[in-house]
Formats: C-alpha cells, structure tokens, sequence
C-alpha cells in the first residue's frame, strides 16, 4: 500500500449535485497532497468521513468560476482511456496496478491493537423527503442519468417506491460525455442491464462501503449460478481515491432519499467480461499464464460454461519468474505439460465463486461468507479445484480473510499472498497470488487413517524433484514420454 492519499474522494470533481445546498457537505476537494506509507496516512474510516463533511467550509471559499474549472479538470483526465474501458468493460491496468499497491502494511496495522482514532462530530443533515428517482430526476447534474432512467418503467417504479433500501451509484452528466464518439448504440436490454448495475438493493452509506470489499447489484448473471445471481461491483481504495470496479471514481457521497443512499461516480460502470478476458488484456502481466492455458488445452475447458461460477487464482508472469528458468523450462517441455497442467488446475475453482467478503456457489444462491464468531473479521474457507487424483476427490485450497477496517488480507494455504483481489467477472472474480501456489505433499498417515500434508513455505528453492513429487500424485505417466533430465 504504497500510495500518497488513502482516499482523496472527490479530488477536485464536485460534479454530482442536488438542489439542497447542504448536500454540498458530503462533497470534498483534495487541495493538499501527502507522501507516507499507509500506516502512517491510513486514517480511522470515522476520520475518512469526518474529512468529506469537513471539507464544506473549503468549498464555501472557492469560487463558481474555480469549482468549475476543477470539475472540467476531473473530467478531461482519462476520457481517453475510457475509449479502451467502454470497448471492453474493464479497466485491467488499473486493477492489476491496485494489486502492486496491496496490504503489505495489514499486519502492522492489526498489530498496532486495533487503534481507532478519535471521533469528531459530523455535520448534521434534515430528514430525506424524497426517492433516490426524484433527487436523480431533478439535478441538474443527471439529466442523462434520469432520461435513461424514464424510458425504463420497471426501474421507475422501483427507485421511486419502498421495497428496499437502495444504494445507487449515480454517474454525472461528465460520465456519459466519456463515452466514445464511435461507440454503437446499445440496445435496450444492454441499457437496462448497465442501469441496473449501478444501483444495489441493499443500503450501503459510505461507512459501510469504505468497509466493504464487493456489493450486489440488481443485474443477475447467468454465469454464476444454475439459477442467475447478483453481479457485484468491486470497492478499492487507491491512488485516485475510492473506486468502483478501479476506474469509477467516487465524487459525492451520502446523498439520502427516504428509500436509501446516492453516491455520485464520474463514470459509467460497466458490467464486466468474462474472467479470460480480463487476463488476455494484459499480456504484460498474464503471457505466462495464457501461453500455458492455452499449450495444456484448458483455455477451452475454461471458456465453457458448465458449471457457472468459479474462482481463478491468477499468478503473475512475476510470480512464475520466482520458480526459477529451470522448473519454467521443464513445465512448458512436452515431458512437463502434464506437470504444467496439474499446476494450473490447482488455481482453479470450479462452481465456486469467493469474494473477499461474498461467497457464491452454482447450486445454492449467493450469500455472505459465515464468520467465525471467536475471531471476529476472520474467514476460513476450502475451495475445491479443478485438481483431482485417481478417485477423483479434489485437491482444495485452504484460503484465510482477514480483515481490519477497510483493510483485506488474504491468504492461500498459509504462506501465499493475494495481491490483488476482488476482479469481477462475468463469470466469477479473479484473485492475484504473489507466487504460484504449489499442491501441499503428503508426509504421513495417522493409525486413525488421518492424512497429514506439509504446505509449501517459499523460503527455500523449489526444485524440479520437489515439484514433480508434489504434482505425482495428479499425473498420468505416459510411456511415450521423452525422458527428461533433472
């Protein structure tokens, strides 16, 4: 977490606004810039709200001329990097780019006892009197947002009624402006799906989303679930502030309506592509993976669509570079496809779809994780992968969450790090490992016929005796194998 702000929301971009004039203390200009690791930066989330509504007092001394020139500011910066966004419904260099920023100080931070800081008063707001539609309708900043909204009378009638508390995450005027000039008209079920993917049928206010690692939206995807379940949006705190999905900034929050919650964003969030589309978009990143995917033939076998759902651990060409050019060698060798294969089906969960805060599997519906009640922000969770031996039994990841605040630490197998987590797909969510994650290797059994397994700990080398005999008991020897020298 090397980043110079934890959360300059609404750097400069105050461009959602409702009639009510107070609304403008939910809205925040970042004025000054700090350099410091995150534990030194990192506020209380109490301390992240508090400077939002702090901040209306700068707002009342800068002029109408000066706000507007930030506003205009904010949206000329990165409509060009939009185009590509649009065109594929991702922004994969900065979600791969949130993960070289990821929790390196978590331990420090949980290790400090939990600290909170200091609670200073909020600024008091009146009691809604109207729907998330009716503030949605008459700003003057979501014109285009309330013109899709009207030619849809189903969403109408929901936004404007009480069968939930919603969070909808509003773009300005300015997000649509970032649409490319080339882009096709989107048909009228591709409309309803984007509309339907900005809002959530649960209350989330900022405290709650600074908290949170993904949130249900109201568009249900066939590819997670035998029946559809809730596409969710990915919350990040990074360099440019608090994001949706990495590239939709956060500009305005805490808007209230009588039936939830409106936060502006200054782009549209679109729903994502599949989990191999994200990783063919940044080859950079993600040869290595694809090249062996694809020479081991389970590129097809992922792209397939029974079952829905599913986890992808997805090291980095980084992360295969740390097992050194010999087991490299050896795995892309013919005599080492087999091997390579084995390896990559152990980074796949088939079915089952874990956020860092959700877990999906294709037979049942999506519902939050269960959390172990004697450690509190602690999740423990076994995924079965794709890997099987000659009875077919899986071999299963053991990943722990943990989690302080707005801080997410995940582990796999004990000793292996995620280093970017929570990509949405369409598909199912991608995590980043920062090593390959290696099979555990059986040491011994228990006269009760129990089986003990010894992890891989990555302090010392790994070599090609060690990964074979690992990766043996998954393998079928073939006899026209070329011999291969170790």
């Amino acid at each position: 977490m090397r980043f110079t702000q934890v959360l300059p929301l609404a750097a400069a971009a105050t461009a959602f606004v409702v009639p009510d004039e107070r609304v403008l203390k939910d809205v925040a200009i970042e004025t000054k810039s700090k350099i410091g690791s995150v534990y030194e930066s990192l506020p209380s989330t109490s301390d992240i709200l508090d400077s939002i509504k702090e901040n209306f007092d700068e707002v009342t001394e800068v002029t109408k001329s000066a706000l507007d020139e930030a506003v205009d500011f904010a949206a000329r910066s990165g409509e060009t990097a939009y185009d590509k966004i649009y065109e594929v419904g991702y922004d994969a260099e900065a979600w791969f780019q949130s993960a070289k920023h990821s929790f390196d100080d978590f331990e420090a931070i949980a290790s400090d006892g939990g600290r909170q800081r200091h609670r200073r008063p909020h600024h008091g707001h009146g009691k809604p009197n109207k729907t998330v539609y009716e503030l949605i309708a008459e700003s003057k900043y979501t014109t285009k947002l309330a013109k899709l909204i009207n030619d849809n009378e189903d969403l109408v009638e929901l936004l404007n009624g009480t069968s939930a508390n919603f969070t909808v995450f509003a773009p300005t005027d300015r997000a649509f402006a970032k649409i490319p000039k080339h882009a096709p008209e989107p048909t009228p079920e591709q409309i309803k799906a984007l509309l339907s993917y900005h809002v959530s049928p649960e209350f989330y206010p900022a405290g709650r989303v600074l908290k949170t690692g993904t949130i249900p939206s109201l568009l249900k995807e066939e590819l997670l679930g035998t029946e559809p379940l809730p596409q969710r949006l990915s919350v990040n705190i990074g360099l440019r502030g608090l994001t949706i999905n990495f590239y939709s900034r956060v500009v305005a929050i805490d808007i209230l309506a009588t039936n939830g919650v409106i936060h502006g964003v200054d782009s549209l969030i679109l729903p994502p592509p599949r989990a191999l589309k994200i990783i063919d978009l940044l080859p950079s990143e993600f040869s290595t993976l694809e090249l062996g995917l694809g020479k081991t033939g389970l590129l097809e076998k992922l792209n397939a669509t029974d079952p829905p759902g599913g986890t992808l651990f997805a090291p980095s060409n980084g992360a295969f570079r740390k097992l050194g050019a010999r087991i490299n060698a050896f795995l892309f060798s013919r005599p080492g496809l087999k091997y390579l294969e084995a390896l990559l089906k152990y980074h796949v969960a088939p079915a089952k779809t874990l956020y860092s805060d959700a877990f999906y599997e294709a037979e049942a519906d999506g519902s939050e994780m269960e959390k172990d009640s004697s450690r509190p922000g602690y999740v423990h969770v076994d995924l079965p992968t794709l890997l099987t031996n000659d009875d077919d039994e899986p071999r299963s990841l053991a990943v722990d969450i943990a989690r302080y605040g707005p801080i997410i630490s995940i582990k796999v197998n004990a000793f292996a790090d995620i280093v970017g987590k929570d990509a949405v797909a369409k598909d199912g969510v991608i995590h980043v490992p920062n090593n390959v994650l290696i099979p555990p290797k059986r040491v011994s059994s228990t006269d009760g016929g129990a089986v003990k397994y010894e992890q891989w700990n990555y302090d010392d080398e790994l070599t090609v005796e060690e990964l074979t005999e690992r990766l043996a008991p998954f393998v079928k020897e073939d006899s026209d194998d070329e011999r291969w020298d170790l």
